[in-house]
């Protein structure tokens, strides 16, 4: 009788540092190097990370150490950064980089009367977002002040697109040859024991989620925390953002966020899209 082995499955691929992806643009003249490289250093802070070495920038970037100084000392004397010797941090000068986006699109301007009338009727956090990379980017969100979670969120937060609800939206939305680029590539991480991190178990869960329209993720991304997302469209039917509310598992039941939840935010999305594209 023949023995059964577990298949053993070899890691997805490394996701290139932003130093290989810049050497991927060598020899295109157009291509300022040192921009990419100043940008990049910028992207190495996170909310968890807000004092970061010269070193460790260079390990999280693979950018050498010399010219990770040089941008350091270019931020700061724009006024975008400030050290205190031995760690530097970002200044808030940063966030005018976003502001003229967030100030022009129609879709985070449009969507905020939106997003406040929802957490005002179900006194939670609403939430808008999009997709960037392997992460979703938050574009607008009304917070409820009383109702505070313990992730620190605010526009231009990020967060994992495979464990959240808004995540799972506009995953869904892409295309079967996209999605198994994504789940190739994506660093999937079991973030609590309910996390779905295997790209089987995703790809099954997407599915479902691409076919009945809206998404719940229970205590994935973070114990106590529970979500609900439905999709925004554009003109043509194509997804172009995902709204949610979040709240506490003690709080509110999933059950609930299906019954009670779900019809006002679909409600709302589609006369989003209907003031988006009148």
């Amino acid at each position: 009788m023949d023995e059964k082995r577990t298949p053993i499955l070899a890691p997805p691929p490394a996701v290139p540092s932003p130093a290989r992806r810049i050497e991927q643009f060598a020899g295109d003249p157009n291509f300022m190097s040192s921009l990419a490289r100043g940008l990049a250093v910028v992207n190495a802070f996170q909310e968890r990370k807000r004092h970061l070495t010269i070193a460790q920038i260079s390990h999280r970037t693979e950018i050498p150490r010399a010219a990770v100084r040089r941008c350091l000392y270019t931020l700061m004397q724009l006024g975008y950064v400030t050290t205190d010797g031995r760690t530097y941090s970002l200044l808030p000068k940063v966030l005018t980089l976003g502001h003229a986006y967030l100030s022009s699109t129609p879709l985070a301007v449009s969507a905020q009367p939106f997003l406040d009338r929802i957490s005002e009727q179900l006194h939670e956090a609403c939430n808008l977002a999009t997709l960037e990379g392997e992460q979703v980017l938050y574009l607008a969100r009304s917070a409820v002040p009383q109702r505070l979670i313990s992730v620190d969120l605010s526009v231009g937060s990020r967060l994992p697109a495979y464990c959240t609800s808004m995540g799972r939206i506009l995953l869904a939305a892409r295309s079967d040859e996209e999605l198994r680029d994504y789940l190739a590539h994506a660093d999937l991480q079991m973030k609590t024991s309910r996390t779905l991190y295997t790209p089987e178990a995703l790809l099954e869960c997407l599915q479902q989620v691409r076919a009945q329209g809206w998404c719940i993720v229970d205590q994935e991304l973070e114990q106590g925390l529970r979500s609900i997302a439905v999709p925004v469209y554009d003109s043509t039917g194509h997804v172009l953002a995902a709204m949610n509310v979040s709240t506490h598992a003690g709080r509110v039941s999933a059950s609930e966020l299906e019954k009670r939840f779900l019809p006002i935010l679909q409600a709302a999305s589609a006369d989003l899209s209907s003031q988006l594209f009148r």
